[in-house]
Formats: C-alpha cells, structure tokens, sequence
C-alpha cells in the first residue's frame, strides 16, 4: 500500500481496471498535476469565502440527490446562488473525469456528497470525532453505505501551501491487529435484543418518510471502528506509516473506507464522494463488508 503518481496527460484511458485494483488494493492514485482543472474565477471566489466564519459548519456540501448546497447559512442570495454553481458544477466534472477513469464502477456507482473544506486542518476547533488530523477510516453517520464502499477524490485549491496527509495499513492490516480485541471486538450472533429493536424501528421510520438514517450492522460497526481508531493514542502514535504532501492544483483518489489516513494541515480543498457497489469491484473479497463477514461468520446487512 502506498501512491501511486499518474501524469493525466500520458495516462492510457484503457487501464481502468488497472485504476480499479490499484484503488482497491489500499493505493492512492496521485496526480502531482490535477487533470480537473477548476476555473480561477471559481478558485478566487472559493478562497475569498476564508474570511467567513460564522456561516460555516464543518464544511459546505453539495448533495447531488437533492440538488442543494448545505453549510453556508446566513449567506446573501448572491453568495449561495455562485456557491451552488461551483459546487454542482465541480462536482459534474469530477463525475466525467472519473467516468473515463473508473468505468468498470460507473454502472452501479452513486454519486454522493461534493464538499469545499475552507478550514486550516491544523489546530481546528472541532468535536473530538470530527477531528481530520487523527488518522481513521471514513464512516458516515447519517448516511449508512450498505457495504458500499466510500471512494473520494481530492483537489488541493489552495495557491500557495500543501496539504499535508499521513496514512496507516490498510483495513486488512486493522483486522489483523486490532480487529477482534475485547476494545474492538469483531460483530456477533447474539445482540442485545434492545439494539435489534432500535435498528429495526430506525428501519420502519424510514419506510414511512421519517427523515433517519436506518444503518445496517455493518454501518455501526463502520462507525465504532472510526471512533475507536481516533480514540486509541497507541495506535495514533504507532501505525502512521506514510506521510503526503499535497502540493497546490495536485489531485488524489483513495478508498477512504479501506485506508486509515488523517489530513494533519492545509486548508482550500474540494473533495467529491462515490459510494462504489461492493458488488462492482473487481476483487470483492477485499471489501470491508466481506472481510468482516468472513471473520465473523455473520451476514452484517440483515
């Protein structure tokens, strides 16, 4: 596991499966020049949203499925009108770039979340389980996957400074290692019959409009391990392995879900999310969700 550095410009659009198992073997895919070139009108406009604060959540998100732009309340009309024409419209593009580059997963895949990350990552003021800078691997709490893997793709905006990642082994490593601990302990036949319930009504809720999310065993597990891996300062300060810099205008794909990383600093990036069908991949056992129904010999999406 490691990068892999790709040149667009020489780059044979035939090999997209090669992409493909490079991505799902634990690699991230590196372009020191990023193919997805954002219009400097748009950069100017991005990078002048750092002197708002109080408007801004976590980030600002463009949600394709609703077609909306959440994170920038309080902002005039004009504001949100341009900022929901970069987002939509970055978010477009990526989706083509990656439709030559990724097409073994085009037919299933869903186009999720694109968000702009104005915040320096270094030092930021956040909830613990919020933070960037603690090497984890991505779950969503309010957006349960199915087994659906989470594949992102990074542009570093900012003119002038890098951002600065490091990464651990990947997920094969953590259910080697920590996986299966009495702090981490792999997913069981017996529940507490309390959490079947919970999830079940989570379920109904859904079924009948209720705005919850309905996450399957999977997903809370997903969860668990994310918040354990922030948690646990051994494995903090053990397992970072590789440290990446990210210069400006460089751009990066990695399957988040799969590769422990954190973003220790920088600031002005865009990221577009896909939820990659488990089913779709070229080497399906090296799925989270198959590995950890091998391990436990239970089904996680019942």
């Amino acid at each position: 596991m490691g990068i892999v550095t790709l040149d667009f410009q020489n780059l044979d659009l035939s090999c997209s499966e090669e992409l493909c198992r490079l991505l799902e073997n634990g690699e991230i895919l590196y372009f020191p020049k990023s193919p997805l070139q954002i219009p400097d009108k748009d950069i100017d406009f991005l990078l002048a949203q750092r002197q708002v604060k109080s408007g801004y959540r976590k980030n600002i998100a463009y949600k394709p499925n609703r077609n909306t732009i959440s994170g920038l309340a309080g902002r005039s009309p004009e504001i949100s009108q341009r900022m929901f024409k970069v987002m939509s419209n970055f978010s477009a593009s990526v989706t083509d770039l990656l439709q030559q580059l990724l097409s073994p997963y085009v037919p299933t895949w869903k186009i999720d979340y694109a968000s702009f990350r104005p915040r320096q990552e270094k030092g930021r003021q956040v909830k613990f389980k919020a933070r960037n800078d603690l090497l984890h691997i991505d779950s969503f709490p309010t957006r349960p996957t199915y087994g659906n893997r989470i594949l992102r793709f990074f542009i570093n905006i900012n003119p002038h400074q890098s951002r600065n990642w490091v990464t651990a082994k990947s997920f094969e490593y953590l259910l080697e290692t920590y996986i299966g601990s009495p702090e981490m302990p792999l997913p069981s036949g017996h529940e507490v019959l309390f959490t079947k319930w919970k999830r079940q009504l989570c379920r109904w809720a859904k079924h009948f409009g209720f705005p919850v999310a309905a996450p399957s065993r999977y997903d809370e597990f997903m969860l668990c391990l994310h918040d354990y891996l922030k948690s646990n300062q051994t494995f903090q300060e053990i397992e970072a392995q590789q440290k990446i810099e990210f210069p400006p205008n460089s751009s990066w794909m990695v399957f988040t879900d799969f590769v422990p990383h954190a973003a220790l600093s920088g600031q002005f990036a865009l990221e577009q999310t896909f939820l990659i069908d488990h089913n779709s991949m070229l080497q399906p056992e090296k799925a989270p969700l198959r590995l950890l129904e091998k391990s436990s010999g239970i089904s996680l999406l019942s």
